[in-house]
Order: structure tokens, then sequence, then C-alpha cells
């Protein structure tokens, strides 16, 4: 079997999002862009660490390097998140059966526990 391009992005993605520190460099991004030096205040670890998971989510095309002057200010990119919801969305037929299912057999379990109630309380 092929890997297409689309799938190796998407596994490329997929390996970006994988890692909590990437997530939250990502969640702060989506508030607007900022520098490295912004994006690491949070953080218990080095400039160098930083820029080593902001390699990683530029890779993935998750994050774009702008330049003004002497700064790189740093940007998300949404596409490639776009592209994992559409990838996801396929499957949700799979679980939202799955959902109404459960809820069915919840309703059943909570009639047979309101009829073990009546028949206990005669």
């Amino acid at each position: 079997m092929t890997t297409t391009l689309d799938d190796e992005r998407l596994s490329e993605t997929f390996s970006a999002l994988a890692n909590s520190t990437r997530r939250a460099l990502l969640a702060r991004l989506a508030e607007g862009e900022a520098t490295v030096n912004e994006l690491a205040q949070p953080f218990n670890m080095t400039l160098p660490a930083v820029s080593k998971h902001l390699r990683v989510l530029e890779k993935a095309g998750l994050v774009v390097r702008g330049r003004h002057a002497q700064f790189r200010p740093c940007a998300l990119d949404p596409e490639p998140l776009r592209e994992v919801s559409g990838w996801t969305e396929q499957y949700r037929h799979v679980w939202e059966s799955r959902f109404d299912r459960m809820d069915q057999y919840l309703e059943q379990l909570a009639t047979r526990k309101t009829n073990r109630k009546r028949t206990t309380s005669l």
C-alpha cells in the first residue's frame, strides 16, 4: 500500500499533536502570534527546547514564522487542523451510533431498576 502525501501530512499532524507541550503552544498561538520568548514563559524549559517543539509544529504545517525586522513571530496555521477534523468526521456515524446504543442500554437499566423497586415495595 502506498502512502499518499495527504496521509503523510495527517500522520505528521497527529504526531505533532501527540505532545501536551505542543498542544499548549498551539492553544497560546490560537490567541494570536507570539515570539519564542513569549511562548516559553509559562514552561519550565529552555528556549532551545521550546524551539525544538516549534520546529515539529512547523514541519507539520501547524505553525508559520513571520519576519518583522529582527523578530520572527510564530502564528497558528489552522489548515492541518481542518484536515484532521475532516478525517475524523468520516467516523462520526460510528461514535454517534454507539452513543445511541449506550443511551438505549442505560434507559433499559433504569427501567429495570424502577420495575424492581415497584415489585419489592408491593
